[in-house]
């Protein structure tokens, strides 16, 4: 029987207090030809993966789909990619927004708006580091553009600050279309005050912090290796959800293992984080996946992939 998502997961929810459901939301990369184009048919390939897998929140153009660094026309063209491959009626498909300015985000959102989406990820602009006022300002421009949608918020380091359950608290009411953030540090604590201080979003985390973070409340799971693991994935999501703490701590630290040792070499020169999604979904989905990044940034070589696949065969071989 195929792992998939508790009944209703791919749905609305009407939760007594999270504003989005509770579930596992993974990324979709975007495979370029050598032209910097969209490949298609190997995006596509992705999509069904995903779906087959039981996911049914997938978003596009986070830091790993390199939503940082499309021109307006290979944005639009990836949306319409994304809308015809996440048609189906019980799938709930995001698209992210990373820009310097309000005006270009309402701008992008504006357009994959016109084209059906209704669930949008947002980056704080970074030229400078935005103060709190600036934040909330921010929020209400953007979210209060588009009535009809919901928000997520990319609560990322990379703009030069995370943001902590005493800076969502006051906003919760004045944005009331903002849903849920996207978490990824493994501060613990910080992430724990957001589940237990602020139950009104619901708080997506990594694999590893999951667990932790939902001994403080009810929480998601950003699934960086939803496609190479998604049998572990899911038991895990359950584990912790029902309150198997000890297992779900166990699998939690399996996940937390296979990302150091899987990309260990790799890693002594990191590169930005599409360059290793790709990866993932050329160890596991998608076989040919192409590992091109768009410039300046560097990908992964093929020779790479074939040592992290190396080491994944032989110390994960139950990896599923």
């Amino acid at each position: 029987m195929r792992a998939g998502p508790p009944e209703g997961a791919g749905r609305w929810q009407t939760a007594p207090m999270a504003r989005y459901p509770s579930t596992i939301m993974v990324s979709c990369v975007v495979p370029w030809d050598e032209r910097e184009e969209i490949d298609r048919a190997r995006f596509d390939v992705q999509v069904r993966a995903a779906i087959a897998a039981g996911y049914r929140h997938l978003y596009v153009f986070g830091t790993a789909g390199e939503g940082y660094a499309v021109d307006t026309r290979r944005f639009v063209e990836v949306v319409e990619a994304f809308r015809d491959a996440t048609a189906g009626p019980d799938l709930a498909p995001m698209v992210g927004v990373i820009a310097l300015s309000t005006a270009t985000v309402i701008e992008r959102i504006r357009l994959a708006h016109e084209r059906g989406f209704r669930a949008f990820q947002l980056s704080l602009p970074r030229w400078d580091v935005l103060r709190d006022a600036e934040v909330e300002r921010f929020f209400r421009d953007v979210c209060g553009a588009f009535p009809d949608s919901v928000f997520m918020h990319y609560n990322t380091g990379r703009v030069g600050r995370i943001l902590g359950a005493a800076h969502y608290r006051p906003w919760i009411d004045a944005v009331p279309n903002l849903v849920a953030t996207k978490t990824m540090t493994s501060d613990v604590v910080l992430v724990g005050r957001l589940v237990a201080e602020v139950p009104e979003l619901q708080h997506f985390v990594s694999e590893p912090i999951y667990p932790h973070a939902r001994q403080h409340g009810e929480c998601s799971i950003l699934g960086t290796f939803g496609l190479l693991a998604p049998k572990r994935s899911w038991a895990l999501f359950h584990a912790a959800a029902e309150g198997r703490t000890a297992e779900a701590v166990e699998i939690g630290a399996w996940f937390a293992r296979l990302s150091d040792e899987v990309f260990a070499a790799s890693m002594v020169d990191a590169r930005i984080d599409g360059t290793y999604d790709k990866a993932i979904v050329r160890m596991g989905a998608v076989p040919d996946f192409p590992l091109r990044m768009l410039s300046p940034y560097r990908c992964l070589e093929t020779s790479e992939v074939a040592a992290c696949l190396a080491v994944l065969r032989a110390r994960f071989p139950d990896c599923a």
